[in-house]
């Protein structure tokens, strides 16, 4: 077996580790518990978890996916968000091979995998993973290259890399929440109601700090299609009312996010889009 081989393994592995986890911020954020205390209990009955249930993937698979004390369904999501946060750490490998930009594409999907089911789940995306995703991103951007883009133009070429990286995050995550923000004024004004929430300005800012301003444009047309074909559909089958319906906008965001970062390929210089 290959190094690559061998990483990839490990790092499906470990995002494996990193779903369970993001299993506990999805049900906890949003009721604003603690993520740490107490250990993981069913949320039917709240009875603590033992680690032998609590093995990603495996665990559900050997309980038919019920719960051992009180045989009540154990959602779906669970392994759902296992098993993607497994094979997106893998994809990253696979796809940046043993490099620092694997690691930082595997913070990334951990934290849209959470955001996304979190959404779907109850509509709210939490601070804690858009905020502070988006510091975090501004953080790796003076280690790890950022996409040449506007500030490698406006701003003198004898500046340290990593100044430059940082104003391409920085560019990459204000403008688009911005424009977003001021779209959903304008919803608001013209309709009197939330056509968006301050979640989904704060996650494509959290984007744009990871992937810059193409990223996060890429990230907004993936998920605006994704939203006006998948969630048009959903109404009409549904039968939902599509006037106060209201979309997880956010999840389709995260849909986007994942596909974006993976359009880019290491050029002379940093990353760059390939078109």
């Amino acid at each position: 077996m290959s190094e690559v081989e061998l990483v990839t393994l490990a790092a499906a592995l470990f995002g494996l580790l990193i779903g369970s986890f993001l299993n506990v911020c999805v049900h906890r954020m949003p009721r604003d518990l603690s993520v740490v205390r107490p250990r993981s209990f069913c949320p039917a009955c709240e009875k603590p978890i033992a680690w032998y249930d609590n093995i990603p993937l495996l665990s559900y698979v050997l309980l038919g996916g019920k719960c051992r004390a009180c045989e009540g369904k154990i959602p779906w999501r669970y392994p759902l968000v296992e098993l993607s946060t497994g094979v997106l750490f893998a994809g990253g490998v696979m796809h940046y091979g043993v490099d620092p930009q694997a690691l930082k594409f595997s913070i990334f999907a951990a934290l849209i995998v959470g955001l996304v089911f979190m959404d779907f789940e109850e509509r709210i995306l939490a601070d804690e993973m858009t905020l502070g995703g988006m510091v975090f991103g501004f953080g790796l951007s003076l280690f790890l290259p950022m996409p040449r883009f506007l500030a490698h133009f406006l701003f003198p070429a004898e500046w340290r890399e990593s100044y430059l990286s940082l104003l391409e995050s920085l560019v990459g995550a204000i403008p688009p929440a911005m424009g977003l923000w001021l779209l959903g004024e304008l919803y608001y004004r013209l309709r009197g109601r939330e056509g968006l929430g301050l979640g989904d300005v704060k996650m494509i800012a959290m984007i744009g700090a990871f992937y810059g301003l193409q990223g996060a444009i890429v990230t907004l047309m993936i998920g605006s299609l994704l939203g006006s074909v998948v969630g048009l559909v959903f109404i009409f089958l549904s039968g939902k009312d599509a006037a106060t319906y209201e979309l997880p906008f956010g999840s389709f965001l995260g849909v986007g996010a994942l596909i974006a970062p993976l359009a880019l390929i290491k050029g002379e210089g940093g990353l760059v889009v390939p078109w």
